[in-house]
């Protein structure tokens, strides 16, 4: 059906980031994997999907970009979803030798597949597939003009409900905060926050917009070129325990967070040296992004759903760069102790906002040719994404069906290797994608990282000890 022909009343205008994430060239997408203990049943999932993702304005409009055949100003038309037109259901041999390999190659060429925009966009995959860790699985594609990864996944979250009470929304373990001892010490301490704030702020955004204008990462090896994620996209994760992380979080006196980026580190700075060794004379760096909501507003979302009310909703993250750590260490806690030192000056800066705000003013200055140029100088430049996502502390079910994990990522991105971490319960999902001709062998990278928190996890029990004894 003809975009033409369809509803006009309410219609709105798009966002500028939803916008940049539809230009030819920079179609960006969310998919996202979810495994379920049970077999799935495809008539109450579209059931439950009719009663609440289509209930929110953007999974029941139709993206006009504004460019192509249908030039002009970009909208949102409201449109009649038939939500059967968004799921599909596959016929898959259940013999089939390898269901994990089936499932990476499925997920990869459906990234790759063209999206219908005369309909909303969005569309779920069941697949009846038993693999290593569920016995069926969803594989979901959303556009990233929807909404950013963290609104997605707590739009998702919002349409789920714990096992345990099929009525309560999923719960998150939320950070302690320290309360001041005296009104003194919370006056000194709040100026020295203020203080670290604005140097931080000054030192990281100077080196970030030197980085951006003159500078680019060392290896040809490893950094995506323009469109390559375009043409060989392959999508792989494998599930650890939570609980080795948080071993290792609790030895170092550290978040989950540091481990988990010491881990990447240290398993990329193998790989490196592995394959081309490399690894002492490289300058690398990551893209780590941070949401910009104060909370995940999952009750907002599911009284938006239910009731029609209205909730905060859209792209809203910031970025910021930081230098790899590519050098080989003997001590494998070297990694974390680096990630923690640079997360730290970039959690106590505005650069996410700094960032946020130059990717705005781009726009508004110099325009949308302008801002694409920008982020594709960024994301060529820097060899690797990475994002860490907390999810729920309790099992949850999707309309009636148990999850057993939970997996997520982006394409599109001018980028070779996006590497993204998501809890569920007690565990911990590393999910890999890669553009091949970069990084041929995403499982070997991945078995690396696993095999850098084992080594951590073994010399854990010793770093309690030494610290007890001092």
């Amino acid at each position: 059906m003809a975009i033409e022909r369809q509803v006009t009343e309410g219609e709105e205008p798009v966002s500028p980031f939803a916008r940049l994430f539809s230009l030819p060239g920079l179609d960006v997408f969310n998919i996202l994997t979810i495994g379920f203990k049970t077999k799935t049943n495809p008539s109450i999932l579209v059931e439950g999907l009719k009663n609440t993702l289509i209930n929110h304005p953007r999974f029941s409009s139709i993206l006009v970009t504004g460019h192509g055949e249908h030039k002009g100003k970009a909208k949102w038309i409201p449109t009649k979803v038939k939500v059967e037109e968004h799921v599909v259901v596959p016929d898959i041999d259940p013999n089939i030798e390898n269901p994990d390999e089936f499932l990476e190659d499925y997920t990869s060429r459906m990234a790759l597949s063209p999206m219908d925009m005369s309909k909303p966009l969005w569309e779920f995959h069941l697949l009846k597939l038993k693999t290593l860790h569920a016995e069926s699985v969803a594989v979901a594609r959303f556009h990233h003009s929807l909404g950013d990864g963290m609104s997605l996944m707590s739009l998702l979250l919002a349409c789920t409900r714990k096992t345990c009470d099929p009525e309560a929304l999923p719960t998150f373990v939320t950070p302690k905060k320290s309360k001041a001892k005296n009104v003194c010490f919370a006056v000194v301490a709040w100026l020295w926050f203020i203080v670290r704030i604005m140097f931080h702020t000054c030192v990281e955004v100077i080196k970030s917009m030197v980085f951006i204008c003159c500078a680019r990462d060392t290896s040809a090896h490893i950094m995506g070129k323009p469109g390559a994620t375009l043409r060989n996209n392959k999508f792989i994760h494998q599930i650890i325990s939570l609980d080795d992380v948080k071993m290792v979080k609790n030895a170092m006196n550290m978040t989950v967070n540091d481990v988990l980026f010491g881990m990447v580190q240290a398993g990329l700075s193998r790989y490196l040296n592995q394959r081309y060794d490399l690894e002492d004379k490289l300058r690398l760096h990551g893209v780590v992004f941070f949401n910009l909501r104060p909370n995940r507003n999952i009750e907002d979302l599911a009284n938006m759903m239910a009731k029609g009310s209205k909730c905060r909703w859209g792209n809203s993250i910031g970025y910021v760069l930081i230098p790899l750590e590519m050098k080989s260490y003997d001590d494998v806690f070297e990694y974390v102790r680096q990630s923690k030192s640079m997360m730290d000056r970039k959690k106590h800066s505005l650069e996410p906002l700094f960032s946020y705000g130059l990717l705005k003013l781009t726009l508004e200055v110099f325009g949308f040719k302008a801002l694409k140029t920008l982020v594709t100088k960024i994301f060529g430049s820097t060899t690797m994404i990475f994002s860490n996502v907390v999810g729920p502390a309790e099992e949850i079910s999707f309309f009636g069906h148990q999850i057993s994990y939970i997996a997520a990522s982006t394409f599109g991105i001018p980028q070779g290797l996006i590497i993204g971490t998501q809890s569920y319960v007690d565990k911990l999902i590393i999910n890999i994608g890669v553009d091949v001709d970069v990084i041929p062998d995403p499982h070997h990278l991945c078995d690396l990282i696993i095999e850098a928190l084992s080594m951590m996890k073994s010399a854990a029990p010793q770093k309690i000890f030494h610290a007890s004894e001092v």
